[in-house]
């Protein structure tokens, strides 16, 4: 399976409540008028205000909800770095991985002995981790039945237990299904990051599909988003990728090289 995204759920009108928390900081509106006339105009304008001035505690107020599958358990470990998330991952101890699936990297891929040593690897992990499962149940239950548990009661908790020792076994290719909600800042941290050339292929493929799915549904909040050389400058120094150019027409749909580098 390859990599699949859906945005399951997000803060209804979104945008306008974005715009209504940036619009309480900078009049007097009480919250009983305080979405009166937001406009679509306006609420971009409100939105275009915020960008341009970095005050990005109003966008907090809005959040949205992924589905994501076809990643590998390698992704995972990345993704949970962004901590200012809710993560919803499937769990390796309760779930059996019987002819597991895996994600395979495009450069080994495209190369026919990687390839056949990386199936081949995949095929033995699998093997070792039947095995071990086989083994660890076997174990377990034979000492539950010891202690007086009944033999059937004792194989189906012997078989759950088998799972959480058998699985160390499994290798970081080893695909996995997770639901993340992000508020919107920190999806605009997570573009800055996994957006860039530099990041990591998989992760970057994830948020530029991520980015892809907010942006039909909030264009002006995400208007501006993606890698941090698309409004400012390079973060990366020396480790540039020097396509700051390139960067900003793919994600800004125009030529803004002469911005401020």
């Amino acid at each position: 399976m390859g990599l699949h995204v859906e945005l399951l759920a997000y803060t209804e009108g979104c945008e306008k409540i974005a715009a209504a928390a940036a619009k309480l900081c900078y009049s007097s509106s009480g919250i009983e008028d305080i979405l009166d006339g937001l406009t679509e105009e306006k609420t971009g304008s409100f939105l275009k205000k915020l960008a341009d001035m970095g005050h990005e505690s109003p966008i907090e107020h809005v959040s949205f909800t992924f589905g994501i599958e076809g990643v590998s358990r390698s992704l995972l470990a990345q993704i949970t770095r962004h901590r200012i998330a809710s993560y919803s991952v499937k769990s390796q101890r309760y779930v059996r991985e019987g002819e597991f699936a895996y994600v395979v990297p495009p450069e080994i891929a495209a190369d026919e002995e990687a390839l056949q040593l990386f199936e081949e690897t995949m095929r033995r992990d699998q093997e070792a981790y039947d095995q071990l499962v086989e083994i660890l149940t076997r174990n377990k239950t034979r000492r539950l039945m010891e202690e007086g548990m009944s033999e059937k009661a004792a194989k189906a908790a012997a078989s759950k237990l088998a799972n959480e020792d058998a699985r160390f076994v499994l290798p970081n290719a080893c695909e996995t299904k997770m639901i993340v909600t992000m508020n919107a800042r920190s999806l605009m941290n997570f573009f800055h990051h996994r957006c860039c050339s530099r990041a990591q292929w998989e992760i970057r493929a994830l948020a530029d599909e991520m980015l892809r799915l907010v942006k039909e549904v909030a264009p002006s909040l995400f208007g501006c988003a993606g890698p941090s050389c698309v409004s400012g400058a390079c973060p990366e120094g020396k480790m540039s990728c020097g396509r700051m150019k390139q960067m900003r027409e793919k994600y800004l749909g125009e030529d803004r090289s002469s911005w401020e580098n």
